[in-house]
C-alpha cells in the first residue's frame, strides 16, 4: 500500500502542564492514537532504497546538545565487543563527527553527531553480527534492563515522536510556551524530507501495533511530558479512543486496518 499524504484532518487536545502552569501541552490524538510501531527488521524498507537495511540509521544522529551526548558517552563506555560490531574501529577513531559543510547554516557552528561508518551510523550493528542487526545503544539497554531512553541520542529514541515549542502572546501582552507533541512526519525533515525513499509514519505496513503509539511508546512520553503531564495524555486518548465511528482515525491504521 502507498504511504497516505499527511495532510489529512487531525484531532488535537490542549491541557495545561500539571508541573508548569505556564506551560500548555498541545497533543495530536490522531497519531498517538495510531496502532503505528517501529518494524525495523520486519518490513522496514529504510530511509533509502540502496540501504534498505539501515532504518533511518543511515545518516547518524544529531545531539540535542551538550548534555545529550555526555550522556551517550557514559553509554558507550558501557559497551563491549558483543554489544556493538564497530566498537574497535570506534575507540580507535572516534564515534562522534561534524556534520558536512554543505548542511551548516551560514553563521552557525557545525552540530555534532554520531559518526557514518561504512554507510550508516557506526552504532548500526549490520546483518549478521552475533548480536543482531540494529542500534548497539539500543542492545546495551535492553542488556542492562533499562529504557533506551537512557541510552541512545534524544533524536533517536523521539523519532517518530515530534516535541515542538512555540510561545504563544495572548491578548492582554502575557504569553505561555505551547508544546506540540506529534507525528514527525516527512516534512519534520527540512527539505530532504520528501527524497527519502521511504517513510514509516504514514506507510499502512508501519500501522499494525498491538498497542496505541500513547500506550507502546509510554516511556519516551514520559520522558518528553513529565509523569503527571503522561497521566493527563492517556486520559485524553482513553476517551477519544472511545468515541465510536471516530472519523479522526489516523488514514494508515484505517487502511491497515482493512487488510
Amino acid at each position: 500500500m502507498p504511504e497516505v499524504s499527511p495532510s489529512f484532518p487531525r484531532a488535537f487536545v490542549e491541557f495545561f502542564d500539571p508541573d508548569d502552569p505556564d506551560q500548555v501541552f498541545r497533543c495530536d490524538l490522531t497519531w498517538l492514537t495510531s496502532r503505528w510501531s517501529c518494524i525495523f527488521g520486519q518490513g522496514c524498507q529504510g530511509i533509502y532504497a540502496d540501504r534498505p537495511d539501515d532504518g533511518c540509521c543511515t545518516l547518524g544522529a544529531h545531539f540535542a546538545d551538550e548534555d545529550d551526548e555526555s550522556r551517550v558517552r557514559k553509554a558507550v563506555r558501557r559497551l563491549t565487543d558483543a554489544d556493538w560490531q564497530f566498537r574497535a574501529e570506534g575507540r580507535r577513531n572516534g564515534w562522534v563527527e561534524h556534520e558536512p559543510d554543505d548542511e551548516v547554516t551560514p553563521g552557525e557552528e557545525p552540530a555534532r553527531k554520531t559518526r557514518v561508518f561504512e554507510g550508516a551510523c557506526i552504532f548500526l550493528n549490520r546483518p549478521g553480527f552475533a548480536a543482531g542487526a540494529g542500534c548497539a545503544l539500543h542492545t546495551l539497554a535492553l542488556r542492562e534492563g533499562r529504557s533506551f531512553v537512557e541510552t541512545k541520542p534524544d533524536v533517536c529514541w523521539q523519532l517518530p515522536l515530534r516535541r515542538q515549542f512555540r510561545t504563544v502572546e495572548r491578548g492582554d501582552d502575557t504569553s505561555y510556551t505551547e508544546v506540540t507533541i506529534g507525528e514527525y512526519v516527512r516534512a519534520g525533515w527540512g527539505p530532504g524530507g520528501h527524497d527519502l525513499d521511504w517513510y514509516c509514519t504514514s506507510n499502512t505496513e508501519a500501522h499494525h501495533g498491538r498497542q496505541p503509539v500513547y500506550l507502546a511508546n509510554a516511556a519516551e512520553l514520559t520522558e518528553l511530558m513529565g509523569q503527571r503531564g503522561y497521566a493527563e495524555l492517556v486520559r485524553y486518548c482513553t476517551e477519544f479512543e472511545q468515541r465510536k465511528g471516530n472519523k479522526l482515525t489516523h488514514p494508515a491504521t484505517k487502511r491497515a486496518s482493512r487488510r
